[in-house]
């Protein structure tokens, strides 16, 4: 494969929510660019993939239409407050060291098959958990 994937995590949620964040890092080894279009879970109802946008004092988070460009030999991160998978709808609740199955959809690499391990939210620092909003249309 021409992608590789590197630290598959995801943050257990709160329980209202029922969404939660996937987390890793794609390098495209291959010779030209690609991109990740998609991406499922059974999970979720749905798996977005989101960017952020600073909207003045606040961060509000946006689908990614077209994908998420990986350049080669470039690593690009999925993380907290910036790009990442947004799974909504979730089937049920995430507890912390359960593995996520997840299907990465690339243009021209085609699909993958991961697992994301769920790790608890204050990894990265309460102060970050609740600061996204869903950008309004």
């Amino acid at each position: 494969m021409s992608i590789d994937i590197g630290n598959p995590w995801a943050r257990v949620q709160t329980a209202e929510s029922g969404e939660a964040g996937g987390f890793l890092t794609l390098t495209n080894t291959g010779p030209e660019p690609d991109r990740l279009v998609g991406a499922t879970s059974d999970a979720a109802g749905k798996v977005e993939i989101h960017g952020i946008k600073v909207v003045g004092a606040s961060l509000r988070m946006h689908p990614l239409e077209q994908g998420l460009r990986l350049p080669v030999g470039m690593p690009i991160e999925l993380k907290p407050r910036g790009y990442h998978l947004l799974f909504r709808h979730l089937k049920g609740r995430l507890a912390q060291g359960q593995k996520v199955p997840v299907t990465l959809s690339f243009e021209k690499a085609g699909p993958r098959a991961i697992e994301l391990v769920v790790k608890a939210q204050g990894l990265v620092g309460a102060d970050t958990l609740g600061t996204c909003e869903p950008e309004q249309e």
